[in-house]
């Protein structure tokens, strides 16, 4: 197993999840591809999007069905809207030990600021990356929030 997945694995079997890693039948760069493989609404997946502000990394959590708004989430975090910036791929490895297309929303070397979208607790169920860009795990919103002590915030925008 991979290491990214195993560390993934690791960090739900710690924190008493009884999430399972699936294996997805192809890679699935994309939100509208991860979802037709599990058969689920695109809005349903939990995209891992890594941004800086000012070299401090902050993870987003966004439905499948949403694009992060910038200025929502710097009004909620109370920046200027300039100040965060979508990571470029080294960034995102130093900060999660995962490459862009398999970041897992935990499992990175350390604690990053995560805020999770509200709009995914309109689904029973969700799915996430688990390390790789083939891999997912099905959570719940709470579960999610739970697990990367992460806050709810309204980050999307259709």
């Amino acid at each position: 197993m991979h290491t990214s997945v195993q560390r993934v694995r690791d960090f739900l079997t710690q924190h008493g999840s009884t999430a399972e890693i699936v294996e997805l039948p192809a890679p699935a760069p994309t939100a509208a591809a991860t979802a037709e493989q599990l058969g689920c609404d695109v809005g349903a997946i939990a995209n891992s999007l890594i941004f800086s502000i000012d070299s401090t990394p902050l993870l987003i959590l966004t439905s499948g069905a949403h694009r992060v708004d910038t200025r929502r989430v710097a009004q909620f975090l109370g920046v200027g809207r300039g100040k965060i910036r979508r990571a470029d791929p080294d960034f995102v490895l130093r900060v999660t030990g995962q490459e862009v297309g398999g970041v897992a929303p935990i499992g990175h070397p350390s604690l990053v600021r995560t805020l999770v979208d509200t709009h995914l607790d309109d689904y029973p169920y969700v799915w996430a990356g688990a390390g790789l860009p083939h891999t997912v795990f099905r959570t719940t919103f709470t579960e999610l929030v739970k697990l990367t002590a992460g806050e709810a915030a309204a980050v999307g925008s259709s």
